[in-house]
Order: C-alpha cells, then sequence, then structure tokens
C-alpha cells in the first residue's frame, strides 16, 4: 500500500482562476488536483486533496492524517492554509499534536506582499516551506516529499 500525500487548502482557494489572477494565476483548484495526482502518480504515491473554508474542518483533516502518520501510510501534509497561515494556532497546535510531516505552501510570495501576511504560526512546526512559485509548488513540494522517503 502506498504511503498518501493530503494535500489541504484552505478558505478561498475553491475560487482559484478567478481570485486575483495576476497574483494567483488561471489554473483552478481542479487543474492543482490533476497536478497533483499526476506528482503523486509519479512517484509512487496516494493523494487525498481536499479544500475547505473552516478552520475546525482542516483541523480535523489534520488529526485524520495523523491517524495515518501513526500506522506508517502517511508520506507528509502539504498545506497550504491561505489566511489561516496568520491566524490559526488551532492549525499550529494540530500539526504539532500530530506529528505530522507537513509542507507549508504558498502560491505567491507572500514576503512580497502586505505586512500581515509575512508572519506564519505554521512555519515553526513545517518541515519545509514553499512560496512563490505559483501552482507549481505544489508539484515541487510533493516532489520533495517524494525525496524524503
Amino acid at each position: 500500500m502506498p504511503q498518501t500525500v493530503f494535500v489541504l487548502n484552505g478558505p478561498n482557494l475553491n475560487l482559484l482562476g478567478t481570485r486575483e489572477p495576476g497574483i494567483y494565476g488561471a489554473s483552478t483548484l481542479a487543474d492543482v488536483e490533476a497536478l497533483c495526482r499526476e506528482t503523486c502518480a509519479q512517484h509512487g504515491l496516494g493523494l487525498e486533496f481536499r479544500q475547505s473554508n473552516h478552520e475546525g474542518e482542516l483541523v480535523d483533516w489534520i488529526h485524520e492524517a495523523g491517524r495515518l502518520h501513526a500506522a506508517g501510510q502517511l508520506a507528509a501534509v502539504v498545506l497550504n492554509a491561505g489566511a489561516y497561515t496568520h491566524t490559526s494556532v488551532a492549525l499550529l497546535d494540530a500539526v504539532k499534536g500530530t506529528g505530522v510531516p507537513l509542507v507549508e505552501l504558498h502560491i505567491s510570495n507572500v514576503h512580497a506582499r502586505e505586512a500581515f501576511r509575512h508572519h506564519s504560526y505554521l512555519s515553526a512546526a513545517a518541515r519545509s516551506v514553499l512560496c512563490g512559485f505559483g501552482v507549481d509548488g505544489y508539484r515541487l513540494a510533493i516532489e520533495g516529499v517524494a525525496r524524503w522517503k
């Protein structure tokens, strides 16, 4: 049974392709999922791809990933937490509490944007942080996870 990568997407990522395309590009979330599926398949990894606008649901999914991690069935969580990156101690606590290997992902370069986007609660618990590669960052994150094995 292949290890699984959880790719979790936070608030407003369902609007990819129409929300500020100058910042986030023209690819839709369905395009991102297809890219992730293809990349996981190339590396013999399973994929759980999800999006929610609700913080508690993201926390629950990290807990679920933690159970797979404890059973040796999880490769990593790739998390684009959107705005929750900058506000959510709950997501940080979920990652720390479960011990899941985390890649923090941002489509844009958050450090070249508004000052409030420069701080991440998640970075303290992340094994890796990627930002500014557009949606191709998802492929890069999965390829990086595949090299962790």
